[in-house]
């Protein structure tokens, strides 16, 4: 196989069962599923998807690895309570190479064994990040306003929420971005059989490429960012 032909019921059964078996022995046992039916189909996405994510941005990582594009499915136990040693899903990733890649604006897409999602935003934005965004759309809502015209259907906008709005009385438009602790957009799916389809791939890059005005000014946040912590 050397195209993306969409992935396998035999990979999302591995991924339904390594939550259920989820021991060392098992994981060896079963490794060439893990191998063939999952992390090939994705690396095989990965190179499908690369061209247009580099035309949204050229300094993406887009290489179809372990660790650059695509997760690991070992768990890192060392300081969580919680110690299974895999996880039950995977994802692959495209966003700039850094050292901080979890407060930076990543594109991202998911499978577990009851569905998938995808989507852009970040996986754990700092509070620096959230105050320069905010600040940013008090600076000029239009703008702002005329940017997240992208964010329609399918996506949605996630991402927890201050329990008490942090600006009194404001346009909803405005408040329901501005009172963000962490945001996404995001397109969530229980329809998992549509990752059996080589169209997912389809799928994701029109949707990326939807986006493609809100991921621009979440970049224009990190090069503020960068420019205060120089």
């Amino acid at each position: 196989m050397t195209h993306f032909t969409g992935f396998s019921q035999a990979g999302l059964n591995f991924l339904q069962d390594v939550w259920i078996n989820n021991s060392r022995t098992w994981f060896k046992e079963h490794r060439e599923i893990y191998d063939n039916e999952l992390i090939k189909p994705f690396r095989l996405l990965v190179k499908q998807l690369s061209e247009v994510m580099l035309e949204i941005d050229g300094q993406f990582e887009t290489r179809p690895a372990i660790g650059k594009t695509i997760s690991r499915i070992h768990r890192d136990t060392r300081f969580s309570k919680d110690k299974t040693l895999y996880r039950s899903r995977l994802w692959l990733t495209f966003k700039r190479p850094s050292n901080d890649w979890k407060a930076a604006p990543a594109y991202f897409f998911e499978i577990s064994p009851d569905g998938y999602r995808y989507g852009l935003g970040y996986y754990c934005a700092s509070k620096q990040t959230m105050d320069i965004f905010r600040g940013e759309i008090l600076n000029d809502t239009s703008k702002f306003l005329k940017v997240i015209r992208c964010v329609k259907k399918p996506f949605v906008l996630v991402g927890d929420c201050y329990k008490r709005p942090l600006v009194k009385d404001q346009d909803p438009r405005i408040a329901t971005w501005y009172n963000r602790k962490n945001l996404a957009v995001m397109v969530t799916e229980d329809q998992v059989e549509d990752v059996l389809d080589a169209d997912i791939a389809n799928k994701l890059a029109k949707g990326f490429k939807q986006l493609l005005p809100l991921y621009d000014y979440l970049m224009d946040i990190e090069m503020i960012k960068n420019i205060a912590n120089l």
